[in-house]
């Protein structure tokens, strides 16, 4: 089941053009408090765009596209918000916790709701020294008919292994 904001219903009624974010940077990859105040200010860079903004995450196992104002701040501060990557969806509904999502999740959701474009800071891809250890964000970029908008590989990766992996995809 997924479960669309006030926000997010509102765009699709008027027709407004909706962008997917993630929202692992929120709950793993910034410090808090700033992890919250960098997620309402790409929010509002977005709105500010004429877009709306439609955070994903999965709150006591539901999919929200969109969050509302306490569902971001939950994301932000909550110790128990797991990690989700795509193969661990199912998981998380199932046992009803709460997750952020990652590129390749939120791809996958932003797909299921007829979001046809993600924007996110980077990808993940091959990790360094470890060929065979990639990301599942790469098999979503190559994979999921979305446009995903970012600013590349994350540089604490294989940056060269991520390329040639993206080319063979």
């Amino acid at each position: 089941m997924i479960k669309f904001s006030t926000e997010v219903i509102a765009a699709e009624a008027a027709g407004k053009p909706v962008v997917a974010l993630e929202s692992t940077i929120i709950s793993h990859g910034l410090p808090r408090p700033r992890n919250l105040e960098v997620a309402r200010e790409v929010e509002q860079i977005v709105r500010n765009a004429g877009v709306i903004p439609a955070t994903i995450a999965l709150i006591d196992g539901v999919i929200h596209v969109g969050l509302e104002a306490d569902q971001l701040e939950r994301i932000a501060n909550d110790d128990g918000v797991v990690k989700a990557s795509t193969r661990d969806l199912a998981i998380i509904e199932a046992t009803k916790q709460s997750a952020a999502t990652t590129v390749a999740a939120t791809a996958h959701i932003a797909h299921l709701a007829d979001i046809s474009v993600f924007a996110t800071g980077g990808l993940g891809g091959v990790h360094r020294g470890h060929l065979y250890d990639e990301s599942a964000d790469l098999i979503a970029l190559a994979e999921t008919p979305i446009v995903i908008v970012c600013a590349g590989v994350k540089s604490i990766l294989d940056v060269p292994g991520t390329l040639e992996r993206l080319e063979s995809y």
